[in-house]
């Protein structure tokens, strides 16, 4: 599947070292890939340069248990920008997007169940079991996000109207201020359509507790904590935290094959999103090593980018460098010191890096049965098909899982996103068995109460995370053949995300637009000439979309074009 990659470190080397390059990007991560495959398709030699022995950073398949293949870390696709998926022709470089009906099944220990999804009257059916009042505002609440996804889509396939930095020549900074002028322009044209009392509703739930924004909307407890996840999912927030409600915004951005907020599971795992990616970039010409790791970035005297460093020694040259890395990663890790401003370098040093997120991979030999469908047979039901919210019955209960984190230490009932991916794709697990996703939350980098390096305080959280599930589905933990557990020490290790951070920083809205990854440099640019930012932790921030490297590739282009 990924073909044409460099199983070892010295092969690379030889072949990175034969020429110049016009572009490098470090990190085959998703948005590494976009970067690469928009600018060899552009006409510029591309190289791109990964740590690990595989490419797709958190989007990723890996066969950890033989016959069972993984999505390691992200593990459900929408938020993938509709743009790239058609101007990539990612559908026919391998990309097959399998969607759920019903998305959504919170299952509760008194015996009721909620699920949700696609269909309006299913939702409307299930909602009413529990309040009809709150059935009726559903559909309602749907549009209402749908409206505001709409003023957002523009301003996350453009990179940010960004002030054009000193030293730059009247002809940049003129074009920088008609790009500003006409960017506004539009933006306010769009957000006038809305009406004030939608631009009004629109500043409430961007800057509200998402905890507030669902109960002006709903009633029902087990309705607001499953939609409530989305407003958590990733961070150290509460449903309490301000602010909560953009994140809310954010997961249900995407869409899938045009129908808005429809996740999707992709065929032969998440790996399969960035091999379609690195599929398009490879036919244009880009090349990509694996196994090849950049120590350091070289830059000359006048604090302009010369190329790489690799671990063995072997310089990479390149008059422009591409961070997939996170900018931590990439300021404080990669480029030499004494090199950057050093109001720069504080901002970064003091960005918020925190998670609380572990992911947990499993191989079972049957679907869990849970206790509120009573249903006794092996087959899957539309209870299986979606994701399933684990200990997310009230707001309550997730703000409780949040506290224990901020004491420092692993919630004791965890909040829990589990899906079963192979209930739609048959290609990751054996006939008759399955693979099992859970996104565990809240998880501190550094628990007060143990170490995630001590193996006897890894399986403890395990088996407690194991234990909540059966619960709600009675002899789960003996369907168990093994488990994949990655904490968050173990994400920043294996797959470089500082802190753990799925999002490569916090997302608040002190982090987002024009402030990401710090206030001034939101343009993919950096202080230091050559060298671009492409990852996550530049707009519009995490998840896999694509956006940040198609962004990023663009504004390299621009300055490329520059007479």
């Amino acid at each position: 599947m990924w073909r044409r990659s460099f199983s070892t470190a010295t092969n690379a080397s030889t072949a990175l070292k034969e020429k110049k390059w016009d572009a490098l990007v470090i990190g085959a991560g998703h948005n590494g890939l976009t970067a690469a495959a928009y600018l060899a398709g552009s006409g510029l030699s591309v190289a791109v340069i990964e740590r690990r022995h595989v490419i797709g950073g958190a989007a990723v398949t890996e066969e950890l248990i033989p016959g069972f293949k993984f999505s390691r870390c992200s593990y459900l696709q929408s938020l993938l920008r509709p743009s790239l998926i058609k101007e990539l022709e990612l559908g026919r470089h391998g990309l097959k997007l399998l969607k759920r009906s019903p998305s959504s099944f919170t299952p509760c220990l008194d015996g009721s169940y909620l699920l949700l999804g696609p269909d309006r009257e299913l939702n409307h059916s299930e909602i009413s079991k529990f309040s009809v009042n709150d059935a009726n505002a559903y559909h309602r609440y749907e549009k209402q996000l749908e409206s505001f996804c709409k003023l957002m889509d523009p301003l996350l396939d453009s990179p940010p109207p960004e002030t054009a930095q000193n030293g730059a020549s009247f002809n940049d900074r003129l074009k920088g201020k008609l790009r500003k002028w006409a960017f506004w322009a539009s933006f306010m044209r769009q957000a006038l359509s809305l009406g004030q009392k939608d631009l009004v509703d629109f500043m409430e739930l961007l800057l509200s507790p998402a905890s507030k924004v669902l109960n002006k909307w709903f009633e029902t407890d087990v309705l607001k904590a499953t939609l409530a996840t989305d407003a958590v999912i990733g961070s150290t927030a509460s449903v309490h935290t301000p602010g909560s409600g953009y994140v809310l915004l954010h997961h249900v951005m995407g869409e899938t094959d045009g129908e808005r907020g429809i996740w999707s599971y992709v065929e032969g795992g998440m790996g399969s999103v960035s091999s379609a990616i690195a599929n398009a970039a490879r036919e244009s010409g880009a090349h990509i090593v694996t196994s090849a790791e950049v120590s350091q970035l070289m830059i000359k005297d006048s604090g302009t980018v010369n190329g790489v460093l690799l671990a063995d020694g072997t310089e990479v040259l390149s008059p422009i460098v591409l961070s997939n890395a996170t900018p931590y990663k990439t300021f404080l890790e990669l480029v030499p010191n004494n090199t950057l401003p050093d109001d720069f370098t504080r901002a970064l040093k003091y960005s918020d890096y925190s998670s609380a997120t572990t992911k947990i991979n499993l191989a079972v030999d049957k679907l869990p049965q849970f206790q509120c469908c009573k249903l006794n047979h092996p087959d899957a039901g539309p209870q299986h098909v979606g994701t399933i919210h684990i200990g997310s019955e009230s707001m309550e209960e997730i703000d409780l899982a949040c506290q224990d984190a901020v004491n420092g230490v692993p919630s004791r009932r965890p909040v829990i996103e589990m899906t079963i991916p192979s209930v739609l794709d048959k290609t990751i697990s054996p006939p008759g068995k399955h693979v099992i996703n859970l996104f565990v939350q809240y998880t501190p980098y550094k628990p007060s109460d143990g170490s995630w390096g001590d193996s006897a305080y890894r399986e403890s959280f395990a088996q407690k995370c194991f234990s909540l599930i059966e619960e709600y589905a009675p002899g789960f933990s003996s369907s168990i053949i093994g488990y994949d557990m990655l904490t968050p020490p173990d994400l920043e290790r294996e797959i470089g995300l500082t802190g753990g951070n799925i999002f490569h920083g916090a997302m608040g809205l002190d982090s987002l637009f024009l402030m990401r990854p710090v206030k001034g440099w939101s343009s993919y640019r950096t202080p230091l000439q050559g060298l671009y930012l492409c990852g996550s932790g530049t707009h519009p921030g995490g998840g896999v979309m694509g956006a940040p490297g198609r962004n990023a590739a663009h504004v390299v282009l621009q300055d490329v074009e520059k007479p």
